[in-house]
């Protein structure tokens, strides 16, 4: 990965202002809010500036590329569509449903607290392996 001052943040704020308007996408909170960012963050991509490393795979998922687009765009690369994934090397598609995976995603992380975080609640261990699987989503690793 190249150091920050050699990656190219103004090619990746061209690149996204035009992925926005393909996608018909206001820069406004609301948007923001759903990819789980600030308003503040998105415009800073926008403008050429430099965000969390953190928060790239949340732009990703906000202009709909495949995970790890915007480094690899800062890195010199081309972004890759969600649309053009199933054509991408190395692609694999799960055999389950969306659902089922989350499902099965929950099954294991409840069960890792049960057996490891003796004494949480019942409706605690239900809302972090619900945060874990919204995480694992936005990472594009679920």
């Amino acid at each position: 990965m190249p150091p920050a001052e050699d990656r190219d943040y103004e090619r990746l704020a061209k690149l996204a202002r035009r992925r926005r308007a393909e996608l018909g996408l206001a820069l406004n909170d609301a948007n923001a809010k759903a990819g789980n960012l600030s308003n503040r963050t998105w415009q800073r991509v926008e403008k050429g500036l430099s965000i969390r490393e953190t928060n790239y795979v949340k732009i990703d998922g906000l202009l709909q590329w495949a995970p790890n687009s915007c480094i690899t765009v800062l890195d010199g690369g081309d972004p890759t569509p969600v649309e053009q994934m199933s054509s991408a090397p190395g692609f694999q598609k799960s055999p389950l449903p969306r659902e089922e995976i989350d499902s099965e995603a929950r099954d294991v992380v409840q069960l890792a607290l049960i057996a490891t975080a003796k004494g949480t609640p019942a409706e605690e261990i239900r809302a972090i392996s619900e945060r874990v699987v919204r995480d694992l989503r936005e990472r594009g690793l679920i």
